[in-house]
């Protein structure tokens, strides 16, 4: 998105609603523009959806005014606070149609058009759904289960505890990529349109690029009900603050041999609510890490979320154990020890780099994607990340590749990799991974301008889109001059159709 001279520290987030979305998923904003706006855009959906159909991907240029949407000053400063300044939108988009008296659907999470990834817990991806008519209870608005987007799996039994996104004409609900979701039941005569965008972070956080009063975690104002998962969310609050996890740690384990016993109690929500204690106690908790590690085994997610993140903010003594979980036979166990080793950070990259070689699959997947997570702290990898760009297996090749997209600029060693990667692996996936990383390390990737220009004329919509954004963000003329041959070859009329041709 372009740089909005508009935008002013007012429309952007502020300290509750940036706890708000990081523990609930999900925040809910209206644009400034008139409701006629608004009608306009609901008006010519529905001509347009009766006469071709559903618009899909093209519903951006076939209703150009929703631009216009996305531009709205309360929309740019609240996608700016969660993603940050340089974010962009991703060309995957939908208008979803709930027909009248339609049933609904059961609740999910939303897969990257088709394509497999690890969920990111920290805000990478976010969409915005946004509502061109009233779109009350009974019209079937989305809805959502608050706080699931840290969950791979439901931890309620059917609807239970899910939350109308409804709101009058031009309604955005901004939420987490990973969020818990569905379309409630249209009960009336009309057609409910709700138009889906996804948006990318492009540069890692130096800084809260919110409206910001106070730089610290605190946990205030969240409903007592909600499970609690502090660590979590405060290693969250800091990665999106440019800062480290474990800055709310004590200096004393007092209570240290309770907690170990209470980690074995028969109540999952006693299980759950002591891992995430420990994880305050930072690295003076070092003595629990061999029962946190079998937490990370535990039948209730929760209690493996807050031991994940609890082993992050022990941090380094952690570290050795956490590897040894990468070989677990259990994928979900696998992944919450890469959640463990991400979080950690720095103190994990050496033996991260070393897991890279590893025989076993599993593990280089699991360290590869606990690499990428990490972002610039994870410099001292780059060599290694290098050398497995050839890698047998086609999850760690993807991992590797948006490994370097998260460490940004300083990536450009790996320009050379990606550049070989995005004009010969057969992975589509993997080739859309390397324009992205292109993309987010910038000017630094010159050199990936002339495989870039060839890369536009991928077979995949998806890699054709984010080498465009790489050469939007190369910016030099060669850059300049494939997008603009591009854009002539590829115009589209949206005026077109099957009644006007000409």
């Amino acid at each position: 998105m372009q740089t909005n001279s508009r935008l002013k520290e007012s429309h952007k987030l502020t300290d509750a609603q940036m706890r708000d979305f990081i523990v609930n998923g999900h925040l809910t904003i209206k644009t400034e523009l008139p409701r006629s706006f608004h009608e306009t855009i609901y008006r010519k959906t529905q001509e347009y959806t009766a006469k071709e159909g559903n618009l899909g991907n093209n519903i951006l240029p076939r209703v150009p005014e929703l631009q216009a949407v996305f531009e709205d000053p309360t929309v740019r400063g609240a996608f700016t606070s969660i993603l940050g300044e340089n974010y962009v939108m991703h060309s995957h988009r939908h208008p979803h149609h709930n027909s009248p008296h339609s049933d609904g659907q059961g609740f999910h999470k939303d897969s990257y058009w088709g394509y497999q990834k690890v969920r990111h817990h920290c805000p990478r991806w976010a969409m915005a759904f946004y509502y061109p008519q009233d779109s009350p209870l009974e019209i079937g608005p989305s809805a959502v289960l608050p706080g699931t987007q840290y969950y791979n799996t439901r931890i309620t039994e059917g609807n239970e505890g899910e939350l109308a996104l409804s709101g009058e004409a031009g309604t955005i609900s901004i939420i987490h990529f990973d969020l818990w979701h569905r379309a409630m039941a249209n009960r009336t005569d009309k057609p409910r349109y709700m138009m889906k965008f996804q948006f990318i972070r492009m540069d890692a956080p130096q800084a809260p690029e919110w409206n910001v009063t106070d730089p610290h975690w605190k946990p205030e104002d969240i409903n007592p009900a909600t499970p609690a998962h502090q660590g979590t969310w405060r290693h969250i609050w800091n990665w999106v603050a440019g800062e480290s996890n474990g800055d709310a740690t004590q200096s004393t384990n007092g209570n240290l041999a309770a907690h170990i016993t209470a980690l074995n109690d028969d109540d999952a929500a006693v299980r759950s609510r002591t891992a995430d204690e420990l994880g305050a106690l930072g690295e003076s908790a070092a003595e629990a890490v061999p029962h946190l590690i079998q937490a990370l085994r535990d039948d209730y997610e929760p209690v493996c979320l807050n031991a994940a993140y609890t082993l992050g903010a022990i941090g380094e003594p952690s570290v050795s154990q956490l590897i040894e979980v990468l070989s677990d036979e259990n994928g979900p166990t696998r992944r919450m020890a890469a959640y463990a080793l991400a979080a950690v950070g720095a103190p994990a990259v050496s033996a991260l780099s070393e897991a890279l070689q590893h025989t076993e699959d599993a593990v280089r997947v699991e360290a590869s994607y606990a690499l990428a997570q990490i972002g610039e702290a994870a410099e001292p990898a780059i060599s290694a990340l290098i050398e497995r760009t050839k890698d047998d297996n086609v999850e760690v090749r993807r991992y590797l590749a948006e490994a370097f997209g998260s460490l940004g600029p300083i990536a450009a060693p790996a320009v050379p990799a990606l550049i070989e990667v995005l004009d010969n692996d057969e992975d589509k996936q993997v080739r859309f991974e390397s324009a992205l990383a292109l993309a987010q390390i910038g000017p630094a990737a010159s050199d990936a301008v002339p495989v870039l220009a060839k890369a536009l004329s991928d077979e995949d919509r998806y890699v054709r889109d984010n080498t465009i954004h790489a050469l939007k963000r190369i910016d030099t003329p060669e850059a300049e001059s494939a997008l603009f041959d591009y854009l002539l070859m590829a115009r589209w009329c949206p005026i077109t159709n099957r009644a006007s041709t000409h």
